[in-house]
């Protein structure tokens, strides 16, 4: 912490899909290749519920600049590696079409008693995502922070949503993915507490009973980590986009600090029942930024882009102080171009209009988010 406050370090967490080269199927992570990545990147890498899955995670940054070339060096990585096993990574929170009946998991202590635990719910777990840490010394800070935060996480799966298909089928959401994660315990939105001593009071029900071993079994979009000093937002879709995930991050970051500098203003951000922020977080599952969230204040349903431009203007002495103007920025170029799952059904039509039959097309989704994942590499 420094005299002006918390360091609001930023940490990010990714989940990839691997894929073979050529027929675009699912395909698990030889040992061999998990071993290459483990040795050069240490504990920066490692095995996911799936055998099909990798997770890697940045170190602790200060800011965007520095984990861009982190991420992008973890990422680079692993496609190196993928690449001598005919192998592909790809950052999208949904296969377009593998059926997760196929996906054996990973053969783990702790993946052998979530399979144990939570049965045939936890088996259809063939989703990734993003998660972003922020660094906030203070225990109870980090809990008002999160109070507040709340609001924001329907907005931030707006932007991210990158899960439209399922199993071969366009679902209509945007963020299947939350489809499929809301079915285990302990997920949703994290209720409001008005102390760490109450979270731990909590956790600690559960730990007491034996019915969890620790905090890092609930789920919630925004928690306090059980690791680390720091609040941790699991709201998003993993990003194709390495610079997208920027964005997220950046975004993230700027937010808790315009929350913070509230509060040392003796303000907060309104905190609203989550039954309406549900209904938004509703709406960005269903729809992402093709339609409006709900702007309870002024009592209306909002375009996504312009609740876009209110935000940058909330955050902008935050986005200078962390110099990622440029990376916040990139929402707009998403209200353009459209989420993941907007260029994943546009890659899906064009295919068609090519001519090509639905599995050639879901195939070429498939292709068009390798092209992504390496295309700020």
């Amino acid at each position: 912490m420094t005299p002006d406050g918390p360091d609001f370090t930023i940490g990010i967490e990714e989940e990839y899909l691997l894929v073979d080269r050529d027929s675009l199927d699912l395909a698990e992570a030889p040992s061999e290749m998990m071993d290459a990545c483990a040795e050069e990147l240490q504990d920066q890498v490692a095995p996911e519920f799936l055998k099909c899955q990798i997770e890697i995670g940045t170190k602790v940054c200060k800011d965007v600049s520095e984990a861009r070339e982190d991420l992008k060096r973890l990422r680079s990585t692993v496609s190196k590696h993928a690449a001598t096993h005919n192998l592909v990574p790809i950052a999208a929170s949904c296969h377009p079409f593998s059926d997760w009946r196929n996906q054996p998991h990973t053969d783990k202590d702790r993946y052998n008693t979530l399979s144990n635990d939570l049965a045939g719910v936890v088996q259809r777990m063939l989703i990734c995502g993003m998660h972003v840490h922020v660094g906030i010394e203070d225990p109870d800070r980090r809990v008002d922070l999160m109070n507040q935060l709340t609001y924001f996480l329907p907005h931030m799966l707006a932007l991210s949503t990158s899960s439209p298909f399922w199993q071969g089928h366009d679902t209509g959401l945007d963020s299947y993915r939350l489809t499929v994660f809301d079915n285990l315990p302990r997920t949703g939105l994290p209720p409001r507490m008005e102390s760490f001593a109450e979270f731990e009071r909590s956790v600690g029900s559960l730990t007491n009973l034996g019915v969890i071993e620790d905090a890092s079994k609930i789920w919630w979009d925004l928690r306090p980590s059980s690791k680390f000093p720091t609040i941790e937002s699991r709201i998003c879709d993993v990003q194709p986009r390495l610079e997208h995930t920027l964005m997220l991050a950046a975004l993230t970051q700027c937010i808790t600090r315009m929350l913070w500098r509230l509060a040392t203003r003796n303000q907060r951000w309104r905190i609203y029942d989550p039954f309406l922020v549900n209904e938004n977080r509703w709406r960005a599952q269903r729809y992402g930024t093709r339609e409006g969230l709900i702007d309870f204040g002024r009592g209306a349903i909002v375009p996504v882009a312009e609740l876009a431009e209110e935000l940058l203007e909330l955050i902008e002495e935050d986005a200078r102080y962390f110099a990622c103007i440029t990376e916040v920025e990139t929402m707009r170029e998403v209200m353009r171009t459209g989420t993941s799952s907007t260029r994943q059904r546009r890659a899906f039509d064009t295919a068609k209009e090519d001519g090509a039959e639905r599995d050639a097309a879901l195939r070429a989704v498939v292709s068009h988010l390798v092209e992504e994942f390496h295309a700020d590499l």
